[in-house]
């Protein structure tokens, strides 16, 4: 579960995450918000990317703002970026062994990548370099180095942005399996309401910052609020 208490981001006078608490529990958890919103700003405070002025996060009782970057990828924090963040001269088994070498023991990694590498469907492109992969391909990568080393949080920042249909049906199927077969809480970020709707039992609503609905997906995208300011209803 990840708990966040009257948290604060603050940029000269602005404020992107302003007196934020919350609490996710679910295994597949949503947040959205319009352009501004404060959801990447959210996912970098939880990265140890942004350094918050106040308040608290804890992981499963483990608070998560003492801990530099690193230390919360040893702990089991795992993350994707709007923009993909795969190492083209490196092989798609190598990206996940980069990840599996500050993660795991020397004796357990080959098993680690190579079971990634099913899980993402990729064993037979393991061998060819990041370069050459089209986007699907690199946004699986993505996810497979997200499931490397006994993950606890995945935070997933619109993993389908640009994809087809078929494709985002693809990784939803993989995404879903992640809690029962990893152990792994997952929180997505996404533009498209309906892959929220199909993956997210909850949903995080963020507007200029402050929490704006939170609770069951259905519920959260029925709200007149949300509508107004998320979907531009009125």
């Amino acid at each position: 579960m990840i708990a966040i208490e009257n948290l604060v981001v603050q940029f000269g006078g602005v404020r992107p995450i302003d007196r934020l608490t919350a609490q996710l529990a679910a295994p597949v958890s949503g947040l959205i918000g319009p352009n501004g919103a404060g959801k990447t700003t959210l996912l970098n405070v939880l990265s140890g990317f942004l350094r918050p002025i106040e308040g608290k996060v804890t992981l499963n009782g483990q608070a998560l703002l003492e801990l530099s970057p690193l230390q919360r990828v040893r702990a089991g924090l795992r993350r994707s970026f709007q923009t993909e963040q795969v190492v083209e001269d490196l092989t798609v088994a190598g990206n996940l062994a980069a990840i599996a070498d500050h993660v795991l023991p020397a004796r357990a990694r080959l098993h680690a990548v190579s079971a990634a590498l099913e899980f993402v469907r990729l064993v037979s492109v393991g061998a060819r370099p990041g370069g050459s992969l089209n986007l699907f391909q690199r946004r699986l990568v993505e996810l497979g180095k997200c499931v490397v080393g006994a993950p606890k949080l995945i935070l997933l920042d619109e993993p389908a942005a640009g994809l087809s249909n078929e494709e985002s049906g693809v990784l939803r199927e993989l995404i879903l399996r992640i809690p029962a077969e990893y152990g792994a809480q997952v929180l997505v970020i996404d533009h498209d309401v309906e892959l929220i709707r199909a993956m997210c039992t909850e949903t995080l609503v963020l507007d200029y910052g402050r929490m704006l609905a939170l609770g069951p997906t259905d519920d959260v995208l029925a709200s007149p609020d949300v509508r107004r300011a998320y979907l531009g209803e009125f």
